[in-house]
């Protein structure tokens, strides 16, 4: 799936997806989902074909061949460390499968409190500044009630100066370093505080919550959490520590969208914010985050963009803003559905496992 765009962060530049579908089909029906590893381990350790591997050598086998519900697909998986996308798309596949056959919807079975959900945008690093405004004014154009600019040593605080600058103190306006700064950057991202930002996304290391939470005491703008974020229980230790003051739950990075949940409750629970992050989905990801994102913790706009935002043509219905939000579909499970025509032009190859 070619981009519309180059996306550029501070560990990579993507142009196109290599999307891993995982169809499940049970004697109720059938269910979709979208893995969100990339082609390459970047992000994380994960990447398309080690989760195709993953699933076909060890989590499919591992369901009980009687059938499963959703609810007891993690814990059949639970004996394999990591590889939580691939666990994640196996486990939304059956729950949309399952929801499909009972005739209820994403949303309503995890709990949605909203209809639509309001959107933000994640702006890539770009060549020079005025190529960044021209992106944010068309983004800020098209609706999108928050900009979201991912940042590296050597574009952080300039370009959200210009922004800042360009666009008024009354745009909402973050950034994402993507674990690109350690402890020692910390008077230069203090620079930020005077730029009003909602927060500042996972500055430090993946694996280092005890610096993040020195870092959260020399900043005024909150600090988010995001890769470092695997569990409900990694969550409840970043809190515990001080680590964050905001939450991105990406479904996927978690292991699927019934850990998202617990994420969601506890950290309502404690009065942290969330916001539902994004993975350059197709249609059948970012309904299942559109639905995860009407929950009534997510109180920030999150990376749910329209489909147009990443690709010219989705393999869904795309997914269009209005009035800067989402609709959340209500149709049984995921509400969506590939269009064959479309998924038959994109696919390189199929592979079928029978339990």
């Amino acid at each position: 799936m070619p981009l519309v765009a180059p996306f550029r962060t501070s560990f990579g530049t993507e142009t196109s997806r290599d999307v891993l579908l995982v169809r499940v089909v049970t004697p109720e029906g059938e269910g979709w989902a979208e893995c969100a590893a990339m082609s390459e381990p970047r992000y994380c350790s994960e990447y398309v074909d080690g989760a195709q591997d993953v699933l076909r050598r060890f989590l499919i086998p591992a369901l009980p061949k009687s059938g499963v519900a959703a609810a007891a697909v993690g814990r059949a998986l639970a004996p394999f460390t990591g590889h939580q996308m691939a666990k994640s798309a196996l486990e939304s596949a059956v729950l949309d499968a399952q929801l499909r056959a009972s005739g209820d919807s994403f949303a309503s079975h995890l709990g949605a409190a909203h209809d639509r959900v309001p959107c933000g945008v994640s702006v890539g690093i770009m060549d020079s500044i005025p190529q960044l405004l021209d992106a944010v004014e068309q983004y800020v154009a098209e609706g999108y009630l928050r900009i979201k600019l991912k940042i590296e040593p050597g574009w952080d605080v300039e370009p959200v100066r210009a922004v800042r600058e360009r666009f008024g103190d009354d745009l909402l306006l973050q950034v994402d370093a993507n674990a690109a700064y350690t402890l020692v950057d910390a008077q230069h991202l203090a620079r930020l505080d005077a730029f009003g930002l909602l927060l500042i996304e996972q500055p430090l290391a993946n694996d280092d919550m005890v610096q993040h939470a020195q870092l959260a005491k020399l900043l005024r703008t909150p600090i988010c959490l995001d890769e470092s974020i695997e569990s409900a229980a990694h969550a409840a230790a970043a809190i515990s520590l001080g680590a964050c003051s905001v939450i991105n739950i990406k479904p996927a990075r978690v292991g699927g969208y019934l850990e998202a949940r617990r994420i969601h409750d506890l950290a309502r629970a404690h009065g942290v914010p969330v916001w539902c992050g994004g993975m350059l989905e197709t249609g059948i990801g970012r309904a299942a985050n559109v639905a995860l994102a009407a929950l009534p913790g997510f109180t920030l706009p999150g990376d749910t963009s329209g489909s147009h935002r990443y690709f010219a043509t989705d393999i869904t219905e795309p997914f269009v803003l209005t009035d800067g939000h989402l609709t959340v579909p209500t149709g049984p499970g995921l509400g969506v559905d590939p269009l064959p025509d479309v998924l038959k032009e994109v696919t390189t190859s199929t592979e079928w496992t029978a339990l």
